[in-house]
């Protein structure tokens, strides 16, 4: 597992603690980095990626809800929301990451920690906003 995909995947599980908690996603990334429950540090990326998603999180939940065909996001898995976010930011706010490889990213994440659904989920709702990324970015 390449170093980004294993911060996406600390994101990930950042965003998801901290949405479960009921929380702000950047306190629990600080009380994480602060004092870490495990021996590995958060990576730079992954902090980069919660603070994104929190710095966009009302438009990215826009355009989710939006493109999600009928899908609210509270009817969405939680884990899903987060995979959703990451590679919602990746797409419309992160040049550096190539949008397909923010799709594959959290289609194979999907696969590894949600529902057997959830990868062709992921996969659609990321795929559209792709689609129409720059009437989104006008």
């Amino acid at each position: 597992m390449g170093a980004r995909t294993k911060a996406r995947k600390r994101a990930a599980d950042i965003l998801f603690e901290a949405e479960q908690r009921g929380i702000d996603a950047v306190t629990l990334l600080r009380e994480r980095v602060e004092r870490p429950l495990t021996e590995a540090p958060v990576p730079q990326y992954a902090a980069d990626v919660v603070e994104g998603v929190a710095t966009h999180r009302g438009r990215i939940d826009e355009l989710l809800e939006t493109y999600s065909n009928g899908w609210t996001l509270e009817r969405m898995p939680a884990v899903d929301r987060a995979l959703l976010r990451i590679g919602t930011w990746e797409i419309l706010f992160n040049d550096d990451v190539p949008d397909a490889v923010a799709i594959d990213e959290a289609v194979d994440l999907a696969s590894e920690l949600s529902t057997d659904d959830s990868p062709s989920f992921v996969n659609g709702l990321l795929g559209r906003l792709v689609e129409i990324k720059p009437t989104l970015l006008a």
